[in-house]
């Protein structure tokens, strides 16, 4: 505990993300209820607006549901290359803090600026300039939580946020900040299902016992705790009871996988359509991955299906590879194979055994193929990348051709 008390842990959240950079390429819409995804068939709600929240639109929630609340919602098509471009951006303003960030998604980081507080004195300052100078380069808004550690500053962000009710959308506080000492008292008022690990079953269980709020769980007999939902979720729960949480910050370079998966706005059954987000992710996750850590061994695509079942498929190498080709030659008949015409809500490709790459010559292969050029032509996207942006060069088996707009 006392090396959580040396550290200032923030975790920022884009408010409303994939909405909020809609609205940038469509001003005419801003004010207006609106919802990324959910268009198509039986697609759902990728994000949703504030303005949209106010019908209690949110996301996951089915396209039709949502018309049926707000019959004036406006539904935008996602574009997720146009994301994976300014969440770059955003982390770009990030390592301009501190090299400590490890990214949870598009939209939100964790960052360990323990080394910038000499220069900002404290973590609300360096939180507040990170949320001016996101809004001065990309006209978005984030919300900040800064605590002594993660599970307590991921809380904190999501009191920072907007609130919307049927009253309207009232602005949250921007930043909250948990002192040292103070994360006991904090998490004490909060329900149970703010705890990390609480879903509706063991909420159900919880609440079977008597226990509702956190302040519950402290009092109640351990023993009747792991009865009720075994005895190591119980250990894990009564930890956060307290708000504690010894997990560092890993950036990339750290981590032990590297990883990108979206959850979809329409379910994809379309073979060519799942094949060009798969090369996308590839593509993407192959380039953290020379940045990084230089090479992988081990790939994996990651798949969840309309009815919510889940299933990963993974390919491990003799020695670490960094190539979006030779990947893809293996995960792109995994997926195939697993899929064989089902409903895809999520994709996801990931990359983890870290080495350097083992360049093996082939006699055999043809000059033009060979493993040296194929990695020369792909850091020299990487660098073009590097300059002009994730969207200013990619490989044209990624990219989806548009079926139609789901909205206005």
């Amino acid at each position: 505990m006392a090396e959580n008390q040396t550290r200032t842990i923030l975790h920022v959240d884009m408010d409303a993300f994939y909405a909020s950079v809609e609205l940038l390429r469509r001003p005419d819409l801003r004010g207006r209820p609106v919802v990324v995804g959910g268009g198509e068939g039986r697609g759902v709600v990728a994000a949703a607006s504030y303005e949209a929240r106010r019908y209690g639109i949110r996301s996951a929630m089915s396209g039709a549901e949502a018309r049926r609340r707000c019959p004036d919602l406006v539904m935008i098509r996602p574009d997720h290359r146009h994301y994976a471009e300014v969440s770059a951006e955003i982390r770009k303003v990030f390592e301009t803090v501190t090299p400590l960030v490890e990214p949870l998604a598009l939209d939100e980081a964790f960052l360990d600026v323990s080394g910038a507080l000499s220069t900002f004195g404290s973590g609300r300052s360096v939180a507040e300039h990170l949320r001016r100078k996101i809004a001065e380069a990309l006209s978005l808004n984030c919300s900040v939580g800064v605590a002594s550690n993660k599970f307590v500053a991921k809380l904190a962000s999501v009191d920072a946020k907007p609130v919307a009710s049927t009253d309207g959308v009232r602005s949250g506080h921007g930043v909250v900040v948990v002192a040292p000492g103070d994360e006991a008292d904090y998490v004490a008022s909060m329900p149970v299902g703010r705890l990390w690990g609480v879903g509706p079953r063991t909420r159900e269980r919880l609440a079977a016992i008597g226990v509702d709020r956190v302040e519950d769980l402290r009092r109640i007999d351990q023993r009747i705790v792991s009865s009720a939902i075994g005895e190591a979720a119980a250990a894990h729960l009564r930890r956060l009871a307290v708000g504690r949480d010894d997990r560092a910050v890993i950036p990339d370079r750290d981590a032990k996988s590297i990883g990108h998966e979206e959850t979809f706005g329409v379910d994809i059954a379309d073979p060519a359509a799942l094949e060009a987000e798969l090369v996308r992710m590839v593509d993407l996750v192959a380039a953290r991955v020379r940045r990084s850590v230089a090479g992988a061994r081990t790939w994996s695509v990651k798949i969840r299906f309309d009815d919510f079942t889940t299933m990963s498929r993974s390919h491990t190498w003799a020695s670490p590879i960094d190539s979006t080709s030779v990947a893809l030659g293996e995960l792109r008949p995994m997926l195939s194979a697993a899929v064989s015409g089902r409903r895809v809500r999520l994709l996801g490709v990931a990359a983890s055994h870290f080495g350097e790459p083992v360049e093996q010559l082939d006699l055999f292969a043809a000059a033009e193929s060979s493993a040296p050029d194929r990695r020369r032509a792909e850091h020299a996207v990487d660098e073009i990348r590097g300059r002009f942006g994730e969207r200013s060069i990619g490989r044209a088996s990624g990219v989806r051709r548009p079926s139609g707009r789901a909205g206005a």
